[in-house]
């Protein structure tokens, strides 16, 4: 068998992950947060045409997906569109990509584990919000310190659980709709009723655009999978393609499911959207299972948020981008260094949820977007300098160029509605001073760091798995 990458101590990356885990951490890692507990606010934003902006910003993302996509078979390396910047973009556009994911994975680390002590609240409102974090950030990491086989198993049961529920809650709705018990649901009206369709405007479609559009965040992490995963260009593929009609079942399946039996204008934004309207229902039991699968959700994508983070750290550092000690693995060829600091600054969450209860939800989710947007950015731009150099893969992107500059065109628009919405505002006013600052630290880091005689590049692709 063929070995994955050596690192520079320890043992090799492993390719431990087969075509079950790759398909539910592909799937898994956009069915979070996201889905059962900020969509409240994003159907408060606009009412039922809210579905509308999921399919929108679903497409969009999906094209970002094929570009990763596409240079992931080529390149299937751990580093992915931090590494591909590097390669194709330049050391400066490496350094920024490969950073700010790693902001963004500690950031969404830090927003799952603020939800699930949101959602175990739920059974015990007495239980405050930083002790779940913190029993949930030792677990998890535990879990993923084991072997890479050991992250695809928790997050591959992980998935299946939050995907089967939401599967079940979508026949069980429809069921209602079509007369089964007695929840006094007349049709598709509440549709259209209470204000119509549309009821605060295409105004308000295009402010939910960036709510919605922070719900599809993570997708992207399965392109740092492609390091550890067998059979890459048979693998990865078949994991992205399904991600568009899964995503948009789910999403739109769910939430219009939820909008036809609940009127919109009843939707909390105090906890899932989906356990509240069940327990409006008077179906108590099944709310209690549902939040049991909401936690999960979080949990979840905790999981391949540890994960992937862990190895973007690993890539800098072989790029001389980050210190060489996070390129260590342990003898099970887990990237333990990175995988503890990450966790260890992750756990700042357990304080600012001690000292700022309930207020830190929404900032997360700021900054998760537009930390986001610099990546869907960045791969949209390194896979137009990927196709400039003449490279391909079997696995091409669709309608290049012009999808590469539809999707930049799309993220820069929802900057626009991020400054007149409260919440968002100050986010995008840091954004470029982020970017700015990830730069400027980029050029001081070459010039005052000391430059091995040869740059070290990012480990060359394989193909084959390890036994």
């Amino acid at each position: 068998m063929d070995k994955a990458p050596t690192t520079s101590t320890g043992s090799p990356m492993q390719r431990g992950l087969h075509n079950r885990h790759i398909q539910m951490i592909a799937l898994g890692s956009a069915i979070g947060t996201g889905l059962f507990l900020v969509s409240g606010s994003t159907i408060q934003t606009a009412g039922p045409i809210v579905l509308l902006a999921y399919v929108v910003a679903g497409a969009v993302l999906f094209l970002i997906m094929r570009m990763l996509g596409e240079m992931a078979v080529a390149r299937p390396i751990g580093g992915s569109f931090s590494s591909y910047a590097h390669e194709y973009w330049g050391k400066t556009a490496g350094f920024v990509v490969g950073w700010n994911w790693w902001f963004t994975c500690v950031v969404v680390s830090m927003l799952e584990l603020t939800a699930a002590g949101t959602f175990v609240q739920f059974w015990f409102p007495d239980m405050p919000i930083w002790a779940t974090a913190a029993i949930a950030l030792a677990a998890i990491t535990g879990a993923n310190l084991i072997h890479v086989k050991a992250f695809g198993e928790f997050e591959f049961w992980f998935t299946l659980i939050k995907v089967a529920a939401v599967v079940a809650m979508i026949i069980f709705g429809v069921a209602i709709i079509f007369g089964a018990g007695n929840y006094n649901v007349h049709g598709l009206t509440n549709l259209w009723n209470h204000g119509g369709a549309a009821p605060k405007g295409m105004h308000g479609l295009l402010l939910s655009l960036v709510a919605v559009t922070f719900t599809f965040g993570g997708m992207e992490s399965i392109g740092t999978t492609a390091g550890g995963v067998e059979n890459p260009e048979r693998t990865i593929p078949k994991a992205i393609n399904q991600v568009l009609v899964r995503i948009l079942v789910f999403y739109v399946g769910a939430l219009g499911v939820m909008l036809v039996i609940w009127p919109w204008n009843k939707v909390g934004v105090g906890g899932s959207p989906f356990v509240m309207m069940l327990s409006g229902l008077g179906i108590g039991g099944a709310a209690t299972v549902l939040n049991i699968v909401v936690l999960t959700a979080t949990l979840s994508v905790f999981n391949t948020m540890a994960y992937s983070n862990a190895r973007i750290l690993h890539s800098l550092a072989q790029t001389r981008q980050a210190p060489a000690f996070f390129a260590r693995t342990n003898g099970r060829g887990v990237p333990v260094t990175g995988l503890l600091i990450n966790s260890a600054i992750t756990g700042v969450v357990v304080l600012l949820n001690y000292f700022f209860p309930g207020r830190l939800l929404m900032t997360l989710v700021t900054i998760v977007l537009c930390a986001e947007i610099v990546t869907w950015d960045s791969i949209a731009i390194s896979h137009l300098r990927f196709r400039k150099l003449g490279q391909q893969s079997s696995f091409k992107s669709p309608f290049h160029p012009f999808s590469n500059y539809l999707s930049r065109a799309y993220f820069a628009l929802i900057v626009g509605p991020m400054t007149q919405i409260p919440d968002f505002r100050d986010g995008a006013i840091a954004l470029p001073l982020w970017v700015g600052g990830l730069i400027l630290f980029s050029f001081v880091q070459r010039k005052f760091v000391q430059r091995p005689s040869r740059e070290e590049e990012p480990a060359p692709a394989v193909s084959g798995a390890e036994a």
